[in-house]
């Protein structure tokens, strides 16, 4: 089994603009693409999980979140990184669309991205992370038996003004998806020689 990092995409890997709707307006961090680098170099899976509710409220579609992603792993592989598997939650309770209004499984902190990728990948949970700017990627975490990450990029300073700077017992705080892979790599040890 191998251990793997679940990714939040906005606030995360790339700067948060809202509802992402249009390619020109996606920018990345410029220490994302290193830190996968660095995950794909220690043998770790990576995932990218983000909730794309802006599908079910009308401000995106489908169809762009795939470009979106399509592009992003363009990107990646062009640079010598890669993301192992895209998920996304379309629904949200205030969904346009009926079909999307619903009490779906995918939606963070709900599991089901997770559990989608485990049904693909041997995955070790309890030696896997999950890195985003919010607590819902925190929940997600808790709800899978991963470890918590909270970045300070995106809305993750806010969040922790919020908490008064006192994170939830158990989440790890980091600057941005830099220093959390660094950290990551510290509690994972060294990688094992092949047989």
């Amino acid at each position: 089994m191998t251990p793997a990092v679940f990714l939040d995409r906005d606030g995360t890997m790339v700067h948060d603009v809202g509802y992402l709707s249009h390619l020109p307006d996606l920018r990345w961090f410029p220490w994302t693409v290193d830190a996968i680098r660095a995950l794909n170099r220690a043998g770790v899976l990576v995932f990218v999980t983000t909730n794309q509710g802006g599908i079910g409220l009308g401000h995106t579609t489908e169809r762009f979140v795939l470009e979106a992603h399509a592009e992003m792993h363009r990107f990646l592989e062009s640079q010598g990184a890669h993301v192992d598997g895209w998920f996304f939650c379309p629904h949200h309770p205030r969904a346009v669309a009926p079909e999307l209004r619903i009490a779906c499984d995918c939606r963070k902190p709900k599991p089901g991205m997770i559990r989608q990728a485990v049904a693909r990948f041997d995955i070790d949970l309890p030696r896997s992370f999950v890195v985003g700017d919010k607590l819902s990627d925190v929940g997600l975490a808790q709800a899978v038996g991963a470890g918590p990450i909270l970045v300070r990029t995106g809305y993750g300073e806010g969040v922790l003004r919020g908490l008064g700077d006192e994170p939830p017992a158990g989440v790890h705080v980091a600057a941005d998806l830099s220093a959390a892979v660094s950290w990551i790599l510290l509690q994972m040890g060294p990688r094992p020689e092949p047989a």
